[in-house]
């Protein structure tokens, strides 16, 4: 059976689309961030490169086991139901033998050029995502995103372990930031796509408990996270830059879901959720690269 359904290999295209590039780039670029904030003085460039090679691979193993478990709903919902295992554009086999092999050289190098912290905590947060989240959490509680949430902060840490071998307090601050932006962002999704998962049987919390609860959820959530990301300046390893930024920042945030808390309308509170959705990407890759910023140019006025 899967002889005769791998003779046909897809096109390349498809293979690289059931790895959610988009949602990888993202990880790899927080790992990347850790990295950097783990370093005192120059990188180790070869091994920085190995372990941004090695947890972007397994993350894009992930993501397509992601894919492969979930290639029913997807295909139910207008957000998922172009991805290749939904349109019927590749095989369960050819999924599950990519995801395999991307993880497996994504173990490769980080067993042969990083270490074995960063081998095992990566290896674990593929378990976590891929089987504990995907297979269990997520059609199981409406807290799945909260609990979930969890795999999702882990790339600070996978790079910071990978620069030094250890995990500290700095790399668990920048967990705890991740963590806390999840829920409003996957809520803001939630809420606007709200029939979808309906549809799909899939327990999201405006699904459970209402949208809204769900918008209360994310204004208060917000202010948790605003909080969170504060933690880089009590730990004495941001400044005044990073302080700024943050505080900038936080404010965009919070304005939008303050509009969605207040919408008028549950046509507008979807809009403004979409429109939430979005910033909140934006808003992290800002929160971090106001981090780095912060860490060499204090490194270089000091």
């Amino acid at each position: 059976m899967i002889a005769i359904s791998l003779q046909n290999p897809p096109h390349w295209r498809e293979l690289y689309r059931l790895g959610k590039p988009r949602v990888v780039a993202l990880i790899v670029f927080c790992a990347w961030i850790g990295m950097l904030l783990a370093s005192d003085g120059a990188p180790a460039w070869a091994t920085m490169l190995a372990a941004l090679a090695g947890i972007g691979l397994i993350a894009s193993g992930a993501a397509a086991a992601n894919c492969l478990f979930e290639a029913k709903r997807d295909a139910q919902m207008l957000r998922t139901h172009l991805r290749p295992l939904a349109r019927g554009a590749l095989s369960a086999e050819w999924a599950a033998l990519y995801a395999m092999v991307l993880t497996m050289a994504g173990t490769l190098c980080l067993a042969l050029f990083v270490n074995t912290l960063t081998l095992y905590l990566t290896l674990a947060t593929f378990i976590a995502y891929a089987v504990v989240y995907t297979r269990w959490l997520k059609p199981a509680s409406p807290q799945n995103i909260v609990i979930g949430g969890a795999a999702g902060a882990m790339p600070p840490i996978l790079g910071w372990a990978a620069m030094t071998g250890s995990i500290s307090a700095e790399a668990a601050a920048l967990f705890l930031i991740i963590y806390a932006w999840t829920p409003p962002h996957f809520w803001a999704l939630a809420l606007y796509r709200m029939e979808e998962y309906r549809k799909v049987g899939l327990p999201m919390l405006p699904v459970t408990h209402g949208r809204a609860f769900t918008r209360l959820a994310i204004w208060l959530y917000s202010w948790i996270l605003v909080a969170t990301t504060l933690l880089p300046v009590a730990l004495q390893f941001s400044s005044t830059l990073y302080l700024c930024a943050a505080l900038g920042l936080n404010l965009w945030f919070v304005q939008g879901a303050w509009r969605v808390y207040r919408a008028h309308s549950e046509a507008l509170a979807d809009l403004m959720a979409q429109r939430l959705f979005r910033i909140s990407i934006a808003y992290l890759g800002y929160l971090f690269l106001a981090l780095l910023l912060d860490h060499y140019l204090s490194r270089m006025l000091f």
